[in-house]
């Protein structure tokens, strides 16, 4: 691909400002019309070293509204970042509906820079090309618009730029020792960069190269090619709530698999063996958390179960023994209004823990594939696409190192009724039940069926699902503690055996 690229395109000085003007004032209105449609856009700036790509978006930014975009330069991740997957740090700054996300260097820089520089394992490569590629699809199917430009410049060209910043003490710090060695080896470099582009260059996320010798020519093609883009967007769209539906073939229904309908809900265990039992899990995973911290695993755990069904309770005696510096607990209610402009899952990948560390949510990005499935709040297409989104991200975070198990705590229908009543009798847990909770029970066939279509979709041997027979909470409580222990145990020795 790059080896194609006519690298002597120029631009004289009038024909470039007779652009510049006429793309200026178009991609001010364009700009007006993404934030007044609630469309998202991410612009990525990727390419070889003194480039240009700070001069650039410094060009392109200059026809906008500064309140409408955010610019994120992204040199080598921090030590924070590295605890965490590599394409969280991208998440928490995708933008919100209408906003304008502009990125100098991307996450691109894991599978070009660190790749050269050999901090990615071969064996990692085709996962974080797959990761790569799943992030802009899920980003692009729930309506992002991603553009993409590679600056490409020669090796000569490189080589005296490099020179001219180093001639200066203002600049001489923009070119490091790495720079250098990529210029050197400008072939290994531009190899690396083509299976880059052949390997995430897609229909919903495409490549376009810019030939970067001419600053000029270059700003033009950047320019023009954004506004085309935002244009075409603006055409395919209507602003929401004006939107014509997107028809779709049908297609018929999966195999409906009953799950739920072979748990065994009459388990239990005496209150004197759940005493001895729940007291020897919780100081063996006391244990356990000081291991984990020192072998820097990250642990994720999702609390999903019908109201009542005992998933504080459990959590409650999860942590009970845990150093309350190492995990944290996330309540997860409906999205406020800062969430509900982002993707779905951007709020989740914010609270994603850091390496050592456990993040457990009570409540889960599953809303999607159930409250919001069944009480409307999202089209089919949406909460049927969400199973391979959400298996995506989980593989992610498997990829990473991390632990990731998700408890569905099950109770049948009269025993929800028998806690309910409880609770409202109770002056101190009244609080814990409200009419909604009673109407959510009127819905609860449509719950059990989106239920077993996710325990079958999104089980997988990196992210389990564990069904917890929850008419038993002494029971409940010592399956929930069991399975973290020996999901951690296993984990830990893994990591061991590859010391």
């Amino acid at each position: 691909m790059l080896e194609k690229i006519d690298l002597s395109k120029k631009m004289d000085k009038k024909t470039y400002k007779e652009i510049i003007k006429k793309q200026s004032e178009k991609l001010g209105f364009l700009q007006r019309g993404c934030k007044k449609a609630g469309i998202p856009v991410m612009i990525v700036f990727e390419g070889m070293g003194a480039s240009g790509k700070g001069r650039q978006i410094n060009h392109l930014i200059q026809a906008m509204d500064p309140r409408g975009f955010d610019v994120y330069a992204n040199e080598k991740s921090t030590e924070e970042e590295r605890m965490r997957p590599f394409l969280w740090r991208f998440w928490t700054k995708t933008p919100a509906q209408g906003r304008i996300a502009l990125f100098d260097r991307s996450w691109y820089r894991q599978v070009t820079m660190d790749r050269f520089d050999q901090e990615l394992p071969k064996e990692n490569l085709k996962k974080a090309f797959y990761d790569i590629k799943s992030f802009e699809r899920q980003l692009t199917d729930e309506g992002m618009i991603m553009i993409k430009f590679f600056l490409d410049i020669s090796q000569k060209e490189q080589k005296k730029r490099f020179k001219n910043l180093d001639h200066s003490k203002k600049t001489s710090w923009r070119v490091s020792k790495e720079d250098w060695k990529r210029n050197k080896r400008y072939d290994r470099f531009l190899t690396i960069c083509e299976e880059m582009l052949e390997q995430t260059d897609t229909d919903y996320a495409p490549w376009t190269i810019i030939e970067a010798t001419d600053m000029r020519y270059a700003a033009a093609k950047i320019m023009t090619h954004v506004a085309d883009c935002l244009e075409v967007a603006l055409k395919q769209r209507q602003p929401k709530g004006e939107r014509e539906p997107i028809e779709k073939p049908v297609r018929p229904e999966p195999f409906k698999s009953e799950v739920l309908s072979g748990i065994d809900l009459t388990k239990s265990v005496s209150k004197g063996d759940y005493k001895k039992e729940i007291d020897q899990l919780q100081k063996k995973l006391e244990i356990l958390h000081s291991q984990i911290y020192r072998l820097r695993i990250p642990v994720v755990l999702g609390f999903e179960g019908w109201d009542a069904a005992g998933k504080g309770g459990a959590i409650r005696r999860l942590t009970s023994h845990l150093d309350p510096r190492g995990y944290q607990v996330f309540p997860t209610a409906a999205p406020n209004d800062t969430e509900r402009v982002h993707h779905y899952l951007w709020r989740f990948w914010n609270d994603v823990p850091k390496a050592g560390h456990i993040a457990i949510f009570d409540r889960t990005w599953y809303g999607r594939v159930l409250v919001e499935r069944v009480e409307g709040f999202c089209k089919e297409e949406e909460w049927k696409q969400a199973y391979q989104e959400i298996n995506e991200m989980e593989n992610h975070l498997a990829n990473a190192g991390a632990v990731v198990i998700k408890f569905w705590l099950h109770i049948d229908k009269a025993e929800q009724e028998k806690r309910f009543k409880k609770r409202q009798a109770d002056p101190m847990k009244q609080w814990k039940i409200t009419e909604e909770d009673w109407r959510n029970r009127e819905k609860w066939d449509q719950y059990e069926t989106a239920v077993n279509e996710m325990l079958v979709r999104t089980s997988t041997t990196y992210a389990p699902w564990v069904v917890v027979e929850g008419n038993s909470k002494y029971y409940a409580r010592i399956k929930v503690l069991k399975t973290v222990v020996e999901a951690l145990e296993s984990k830990i020795q893994e990591v061991n055996n590859n010391l």
